[in-house]
């Protein structure tokens, strides 16, 4: 209930910004405006996650490559430091997290709620072992949650998934209130948004 009624009313207060961010993508660069991709959702069950599009339509960018070039490994929270793919638009969206606001349409519909684990694509998924990807999804996957407060892009892939178990481990309403507070501030911080 709390998801539904906040992601509604969220939604509301954030429709002009959305609708200006909208255009803002459209005249930036080509290609949709929303950004669409499967995503692995509690029980495994593969959902269409929204975003909007922070990199150019149809790149053929290699990221296993770009991710070598920086020295690092590929893991559930690992993304390359100079990402050639993404729109100038996209870098701003990123680092704000603004990109993420259509996703209260998918807490509306019930793949998502507010907070919880991040939804991973399934090859990202498979880099878990199978007592670790089965606890992780076996709650909604979150806008937000423990992991994205507690550093965001500068978290390790091991933390990261520490933190997600944990956070299934010891759900209550009181530790979802809690990290809804601290997302704000965390957003606000943009040091560690890539």
């Amino acid at each position: 209930m709390l998801d539904v009624v906040l992601s509604a009313l969220l939604l509301i207060a954030f429709l002009p910004l959305m609708a200006l961010i909208g255009v803002a993508v459209a005249v930036s660069s080509a290609g949709p405006v929303i950004y669409r991709q499967a995503r692995d959702g509690m029980g495994q069950r593969s959902f269409t996650m929204l975003k909007f599009r922070t990199m150019h339509h149809n790149s053929t960018v290699d990221v296993a490559a770009l991710l070598l070039a920086d020295g690092s490994e590929m893991s559930i929270c690992t993304k390359p430091r100079h990402d050639p793919r993404i729109t100038p638009v996209g870098r701003f969206l990123r680092k704000t997290s603004l990109d993420e606001l259509p996703q209260l349409i998918n807490v509306l519909r019930g793949d998502m709620s507010l907070v919880g684990p991040r939804p991973n694509v399934r090859p990202e998924n498979q880099l878990l072992r199978p007592e670790q990807r089965a606890r992780r999804l076996s709650v909604k996957p979150g806008m937000t949650g423990l992991w994205q407060v507690s550093g965001r892009s500068s978290t390790t892939a091991d933390e990261a998934i520490r933190l997600d178990l944990r956070y299934v481990a010891q759900w209550s309403l009181h530790l979802d209130l809690l990290i809804l507070l601290r997302t704000l501030p965390a957003v606000l911080r943009t040091s560690n948004a890539r």
